[in-house]
């Protein structure tokens, strides 16, 4: 009996570094698309060149853009990536024992070994870092969250050993300049779930995130690069609630909510 047939989903803007190495690790798949949100620079033709289905929409957030680019595909199995992820050897073997036996779970969630200035992380909540990303589209979807988006799984759900290689923030400058963004996101999102800002969380969870990380979580262990990342993950947590401040103060009409 032969294998079910897998597609490959990724979303990308402006990724021409990194996403020759997420296509050049699926390029085992029976199909791939690359679902583009408005690149300037050569991310389109490289899918292109590469074989991909390559498609070009207005930016509809994250999570509704990978639900976009999922339901565009032929096959029942699909496997979403970013575009800076890539998969092992190792992990393809473990996919194509799943698509072999076509199941027998609904989804697969997978251990992300993610990179931090070149650097594998290995402890701070980021390995094993759980991640679903193998799933049969008819049972799962991207939750509608405007950041950190995860797919919700209608059935069993299963894991994989194998790791997923994730090869994000080449460089403090990178992090902080994706910060900004995800923090105003992160603010929308709490703004639109009722969350009121209250002055203590600027600083009940900067500090709580960094004890976090790089106590509770071991952090310490990554050496400089794991006080760097909990430094950084705390000025993170601070600017999402002054940005969720800054939100209801404009929508209260008054300068201090």
């Amino acid at each position: 009996m032969a294998r079910a047939p897998l597609s490959v989903t990724i979303v990308a803007r402006d990724e021409e570094e990194d996403l020759p190495a997420c296509l050049a690790s699926v390029a085992w798949a029976d199909e791939v698309l690359v679902c583009d949100s408005g690149s300037t620079d050569g991310t389109v033709e490289l899918g292109r060149r590469a074989g991909a289905h390559v498609f070009v929409d207005p930016w509809l957030g994250f999570a509704a853009h990978k639900n976009l680019c999922v339901g565009r595909t032929r096959h029942r199995w699909v496997l979403s990536l970013d575009a800076d992820e890539r998969v092992t050897a190792e992990l393809r073997r473990a996919i194509e024992e799943v698509l072999e036996r076509d199941g027998p779970c609904d989804a697969y969630a997978m251990p992300r070994k993610s990179y931090f200035c070149g650097r594998w992380i290995r402890h701070g909540g980021w390995y094993p870092g759980w991640v679903v990303r193998l799933f049969r589209k008819d049972r799962a979807r991207f939750g509608d969250r405007l950041v950190h988006e995860a797919v919700e799984v209608e059935g069993v759900l299963g894991r994989l050993e194998a790791p997923l290689e994730h090869h994000t923030y080449g460089s403090v400058a990178e992090f902080t300049e994706r910060m900004r963004r995800y923090a105003d996101l992160a603010a929308e999102e709490l703004d639109r779930r009722g969350v009121r800002f209250r002055p203590t969380q600027l600083v009940s969870r900067p500090a709580a995130t960094f004890l976090r990380m790089y106590v509770l979580r071991r952090g310490f262990l990554d050496g400089r690069a794991g006080l760097v990342l909990a430094g950084l993950y705390a000025a993170y947590a601070f600017l999402k609630y002054a940005r969720l401040w800054e939100r209801q103060a404009a929508a209260d009409g008054r300068r201090d909510p």
